[in-house]
């Protein structure tokens, strides 16, 4: 599989492919796994790697055996979950996914066999839930292997160093390049964002 996605870029896109340092293939969790994926991509917003893990690893010391539940989750007070580091805002959006998992307004074990614009339209129906959060999820958790993320700045900040533009691309002159990248767009993202870290 690696070498059918190396051998799509050195096709399509010669400098993508010149990039590419390592490459791993996406894996999908279980969907008992999902519920602790989404808080994590939750406390991962806007922050560094390295402070949300920190956060998490702190987050996940609340609950019995490190096993993060939606069930727990709603027995933990807001401040308890405040002191291990998430902003109020996403103590708010956690307890909130809980809430709508255990009212089964929100069925995580479906998400699998949903399409990604599905899936975006479950997530996103989520206070806190946002495009981004989606995404990452669907890429790091559902191992979904044709995603790019038009709101990852990141991700932005790689194609203008890799493509050599002046100034930040329009999502225009991102889709130019990105839609060549078909079906292995999350691939690609992975590809960018180790452009960026050196």
């Amino acid at each position: 599989m690696l070498v059918k996605i190396r051998n799509h870029f050195k096709k399509v896109d010669p400098i993508l492919f010149s990039s590419i340092r390592e490459l791993y293939l996406l894996e999908k969790v279980s969907p008992n796994e999902y519920f602790e994926k989404l808080c994590g991509e939750i406390i991962n917003q806007q922050l560094s790697d390295k402070a949300s893990s920190t956060i998490f690893a702190k987050f996940k010391k609340l609950y019995p055996q490190g096993k993060i539940t939606p069930q727990h989750t709603l027995k933990l007070e807001y401040d308890q979950i405040r002191k291990a580091g998430p902003s109020n805002s996403k103590v708010k959006f956690i307890k909130g996914l809980a809430q709508k998992v255990v009212s089964e307004e929100l069925k995580l074990e479906k998400l699998e066999n949903l399409t990604d614009e599905e899936v975006m339209i479950q997530l996103t129906q989520v206070k806190g839930i946002g495009p981004w959060t989606a995404e990452m999820f669907m890429m790091f958790s559902l191992g979904r292997p044709n995603l790019f993320s038009y709101g990852d700045l990141g991700l932005k900040k790689a194609i203008k160093k890799l493509y050599k533009f002046n100034k930040d691309p329009t999502q225009k002159q991102m889709e130019k390049i990105v839609d060549k990248w078909s079906p292995y767009k999350s691939y690609a993202c992975i590809i960018l964002w180790q452009v960026l870290d050196g």
